[in-house]
């Protein structure tokens, strides 16, 4: 016997095997008196109970307690079917153990032979409920990242257009939320290891990920800004995504741009500093051969008609030797200025010192102080910036040379030493004089009434900033040593 006469080759029998094997489960009502009637295998599996276990249960024995599944709601959605044919519910079926599944439940009315029943098919959904809180919740933090989180994230394709910004980012941009963002490129200038770079560039570098850098430009009366972070290769199915990770490091940018300038205003004053003390050597120490050759050749001038060789040949050579020792006087400051420009080299610290010895020398002369120079024997090379290292010999020897000037007589000795050890090279200037009350390396500018102006103060950051040390001591026989040291170049 057939059932449908459209599949001739199904019997009854076909149909009832078929909803044994489906594992979609079934339940079938009295359309009446909503017993059950029967259940499929499935059913039975996640209920588990047996069909006859089932048949007697009615709704309290096998729904959640809770009261939205109570027996007269559950009667009801099966009667709504029975009247309207179909009808659908998210229940909440209690297995025999007691655990609560929840369903997506159908009921259809069926005519059966007997009479209206309900069929109802349900499934679990528990595990999609619980993906769909997850993707709820991973939709909230995705709405919080894009919309109320500091953070800068870009999202680019591999032409470098912006697919998606944070709305951070898209206010640091200047962009408009409304239109399309268009190319990074259109809104800020990308670099790779500080120096500026094609998207193409960055785009190969991110292997799967790399450093990069954007300056956002000013505009509209807006600061420029720096950003840093990473850029992220994403492997998606339908081609690859790059995400950019930044932070703000605009203040540590800006704070680099003042640090530079204040080393660059340094630089200045330590040369300007130089120039003007090698213009008080000249105007002081040229003076005296000038005037004194000016003395001898008007002392050759005949004062009668006799003329007198020999005086002449005298006052010749006299004045000759006076100009020499003028011309000698330019020559070394010519050598001194001449390495001003030579800003970062590989310097004997003893030729350093030989080159401030002779203007060290001349301000000694006038204030009765013996100089002497310990040379080291062997050369002590270091890399450094060579006038303002000069200029740091001279800040010490004349602040010696002041310091003795001040003491008795025989007290007034000044001694220079070089040395290397250890990786470094040394150079340091011992006086005999009265010490110091407190840090030297605190005033910016020196105190005394006749000085340079350099001070301490920069003494030291010209030091430190090459990666150097500076200290002052007081010396156990009395008086005060002031030194620094460099890297040796020969350990680099």
């Amino acid at each position: 016997m057939t059932v449908d006469p459209r599949s001739p080759e199904l019997t009854a029998p076909d149909f009832v095997a078929m909803l044994h094997a489906s594992r979609m489960c079934v339940l079938v009502h009295d359309g009446a008196t909503k017993n059950i009637l029967w259940a499929n295998p499935a059913a039975c599996e996640m209920l588990e109970w047996s069909v006859t276990e089932l048949r007697p249960l009615k709704a309290n024995d096998m729904s959640s307690s809770a009261q939205q599944y109570d027996r007269v709601i559950g009667r009801a959605w099966l009667q709504e079917a029975v009247e309207k044919g179909a009808s659908r519910i998210e229940w909440h079926y209690r297995t025999k153990s007691g655990r609560v599944i929840p369903t997506d439940a159908v009921a259809v009315r069926v005519d059966l032979a007997q009479g209206p029943a309900v069929m109802v098919q349900f499934r679990d959904i528990e595990r999609e409920q619980e993906v769909e809180r997850r993707l709820r919740l991973t939709t909230t933090w995705v709405d919080a990242l894009a919309h109320h989180t500091s953070a800068v994230a870009l999202m680019l394709d591999c032409s470098g257009a912006l697919r998606f910004a944070t709305d951070t980012a898209v206010s640091m941009l200047g962009a408009d939320p409304d239109r399309p963002l268009g190319l990074l490129s259109d809104h800020a200038t990308l670099r790779l290891d500080g120096r500026d770079a094609a998207w193409p560039a960055a785009r190969d570098r991110a292997d799967p990920v790399t450093r990069v850098q954007l300056e956002i430009p000013a505009r509209d009366g807006r600061q420029a800004v720096w950003l840093e972070g990473s850029l992220e290769r994403l492997t998606e199915a339908d081609g690859d995504a790059l995400l950019m990770l930044l932070h703000d490091v605009s203040e540590r940018v800006l704070g680099e741009v003042r640090r530079e300038r204040e080393l660059h205003r340094e630089n200045y004053l330590a040369r300007y500093t130089a120039m003007g003390d090698m213009a008080m050597a000249i105007a002081h120490e040229l003076g005296q051969p000038l005037a004194a050759a000016g003395n001898f050749l008007a002392g050759v001038r005949p004062r009668d008609q006799a003329v007198d060789a020999e005086r002449v040949v005298y006052g010749i050579d006299s004045a000759v030797r006076q100009i020499e020792r003028a011309s000698t006087i330019v020559e070394s400051v010519r050598a001194f200025v001449g390495h001003l420009e030579h800003v970062r080299q590989v310097a004997d610290l003893n030729d350093v010192v030989e080159e401030c010895l002779y203007f060290v020398r001349l301000r000694a002369e006038s204030a009765g102080v013996d100089v002497r120079f310990e040379r080291s024997p062997a050369p002590v090379p270091v890399r450094c910036e060579r006038v303002l290292t000069g200029q740091v010999v001279l800040n010490f020897c004349f602040n010696a040379l002041d310091e003795m000037a001040e003491c008795p007589q025989e007290r007034r000795q000044v001694v220079i030493r070089t040395s290397a050890g250890d990786g470094a090279g040394v150079v340091t200037v011992d006086d005999r004089g009265r010490g110091f009350p407190r840090d030297p390396f605190e005033e910016s500018f020196t105190a005394k009434e006749h000085g340079s102006g350099i001070g301490l103060a920069l003494s030291y950051r010209v030091i430190t900033r090459q990666h150097g040390r500076i200290w002052a001591e007081h010396r156990p026989e009395g008086g005060s040593r002031f030194g620094f040291s460099l890297p040796s170049a020969e350990a680099t």
